[in-house]
Formats: structure tokens, sequence, C-alpha cells
């Protein structure tokens, strides 16, 4: 069986070359002084992308582990967190902040546009007693970035420190860690990088390293205990045995998105590009504003179910795309137009069968998508 053209807004496709490096023969990570090495030289070319000069980690697992292993290794019970939420993933935040014993306080924007400055500034007038602040850059379900280069220096002018998940724009969006006055921020490798799923990537700064090494407790968890990595290239020790052949795997991805150097204007110009297509044949965006260059989500219009839809670009194009969950689930399809996926020729692809889709259970187009599309690009 062929297998299917996915995408879908991570895991996307993963290059030859990825695939590759990944087959190269492994060592012992504990034991061969080349492996760490290799370990710092792929987090000095995740510096570059990320535009910083903090203490980059690599760790075995897939996003939701930077996720929790900020929560666990700053939080501290009793500590407000301010949680900036709107979308799913931005409250979802909150939720890991819970665990580990945090006063979690939202502020709640419109999970139909990016998070207002304006709104933000008001709040913190009013109460910034906050440890530290969680947001989302980009909120794939919905398809809406927020303005982390923005939020994230407002913060520090109120004391707070700042953990925010770029998971699905690192690679795709414009990220510039240490201008923007970042200090905690999580990469995952099956998005805009497209490399295999199962890796977490995060930078930390100084003054996050200070808060995770002076608690007052102890960090409740070994996995999310970011405290063990401090000096892990001066001692050459790994916390737990490394997944190699994952690293040779990110390594060969982030060198092919540097090499190339046009992965933000790519982005933009696709992103762009599709959106105008479906808006040209009449569907309708769910975000109102702040629209994402990585992921498009589209309200699936009446007359037709996200099965259908899905079950049919399967059967019939062999192609995958994807729906939501939460509130969103059965109301949104989603298009990655991330990393490996978006060139011009898959896009193409995806919005033909999703023409003929939407056209085969009688949804009324405005011409065609794929048309539409190659006529804004």
């Amino acid at each position: 069986m062929k297998k299917p053209l996915i995408m879908t807004p991570g895991p996307t496709g993963i290059h030859e070359d990825v695939r590759r490096a990944m087959a190269k023969d492994i060592t012992n990570p504990d034991l061969d002084m080349d492996f760490f090495e290799y370990y710092k030289i792929t987090c000095n070319k995740l510096k570059e992308l990320l535009n910083t000069k903090k203490d980059i980690l690599i760790l075995n697992g897939e996003g939701i582990l930077g996720i929790e292993a900020a929560c666990a290794s700053l939080i501290e019970p009793g500590d407000r967190i301010l949680c900036i939420d709107n979308g799913i993933f931005g409250k979802g935040f909150g939720d890991f902040a819970k665990i580990y014993g945090g006063e979690v306080i939202y502020f709640k924007g419109d999970y139909r546009k990016p998070i207002d400055l304006e709104e933000l500034k008001l709040f913190l007038e009013k109460d910034s007693d906050f440890k530290l602040a969680t947001l989302v850059h980009c909120e794939t379900p919905s398809g809406i970035t927020n303005p982390v280069d923005k939020i994230c220096p407002l913060l520090k002018e109120y004391g707070l420190i700042s953990v925010v998940d770029s998971v699905s724009s690192i690679g795709g969006e414009p990220l510039e860690v240490d201008n923007w006055q970042m200090d905690i921020v999580l990469g995952g490798s099956q998005k805009c990088l497209s490399a295999s799923p199962g890796l977490t990537f995060l930078s930390i700064s100084e003054e996050a390293w200070n808060i995770i090494l002076n608690r007052k407790t102890p960090i409740k968890s070994f996995y999310c205990n970011l405290a063990l990595w401090k000096n892990w290239y001066n001692e050459k020790w790994f916390p737990y045995t490394q997944p190699i052949s994952d690293i040779y795997g990110l390594n060969c991805a982030v060198d092919r998105i540097l090499k190339k150097g046009d992965y933000i204007e790519r982005h933009k110009i696709i992103g762009s590009a599709v959106r105008k297509a479906i808006v040209k044949s009449g569907l309708e965006l769910y975000p109102i504003d702040g629209y994402s260059n990585t992921v498009t989500t589209v309200l699936i219009p009446g007359g037709v179910t996200f099965d259908k839809i899905f079950n049919h670009m399967v059967g019939e194009h062999n192609i995958m795309i994807a729906g939501a969950f939460d509130y969103l689930k059965d109301k949104v399809i989603r298009i990655g137009h991330m990393g490996e996926n978006c060139y011009e020729e898959k896009i193409y692809l995806t919005l033909k069968g999703l023409d003929e889709t939407f056209k085969n259970y009688g949804i009324n187009i405005n011409g065609s998508i794929h048309k539409h599309f190659v006529e804004v690009m």
C-alpha cells in the first residue's frame, strides 16, 4: 500500500536524508566521549535556529515532556502562576502547573484572536504578583500565532519569567529568544523541523536556572527534573540513556533547515496563499486574526462531517489532514503546511483533493480551491 501524504500539523513527512541519518550505526552514548560532543553540536545548531546564546537541552520525549519538565522544575507548592489562555494548549498549561502545586490564575483572551497586548497590560497593572507566566506561541488547534515578541518583554517589565510553548512555530515563524527576553522556550522534533516524533528541546535562561537550582522544596520528578542537566557537559554525564538515533535525525533535520535558509519566508508565502485560496473558495477560516503560517484551521461547512472528509481524503486521494479536539472537535479541519509539508506541489495536491471531497458531498465551492492557490502564489 502506498504511504499517504501526511499533511497534518505534526507529525509531518520526513525527508529521506533524515531517515538515512537515523539508520546510522549507534554507539553507547553514556561512554562514548564523541557523542557528548555530537549532542552539544546539535544543541548549538538549535541555538542558531532559536537565535539564542542560552543553554539548550534535548530531552527524550515528545513535546509534552518539555511542558511538564518546565512546570515540575520551576513550580513549588503555593506559587502563583499566570496562565495566558486563548486556546486549548494555552489553557492546558494551567493543568500542568496545578499538578506541581501551582495556584493558577488565568488571563483569558478571545479564542479566535491572538492575545491582546493592551488588555494584558491592564491585567498586569492590577495583579502582577506571579512567579512566572505560561503562554503558547502557535495555538496549533486553532491556527493562531500570539505576539510573543511583545508579550515576553511586557512580562519582564513586571518581573515575570516566561515559559513559552513554541512547538508548532520553531522553524516556521520568526523567533528571537534573546531579543524577545524569553526564559524557557519549548520545541518538538515532529513539527516544522520534520524529524521523527519523540524529542523535546528547550532553551533555558540564567534567570530560569536560578529558580530551578535554588528551590525550597525538591523537584518531585526524576525524568522531568531539569536541574539534573545543569552540568551534563562538564561532567560528561546524562541523566538517562540518550535516544541516539532520534538525535542523529534531529541533527540532520536542523542542518537541512539552516542550509536552505528560506524557511521563514517560505512558510509565510505558503501560509498566506493557503488562507487566500480558502477564503476565495467561500469557506471560513476559524481564526479572525493572528493567522499561523504553519497550520490553517478551517470551519467545516454544514452538510458534511469531519469523519466523511477525512475518510474520503484518505480513501480517494491518499492524503491525511487533521481535525481537532476539545471544543473544536468535529468543527474544523486543519492543514499542516509546516516543514517538509510546506512546498507548493504538496499543498496543491492537498487542496485539489479537498476541493473534490467537498464537491463530492455537495458543498458549494466558489471555483476550485487548488486553482485559487495557484492564482495567489
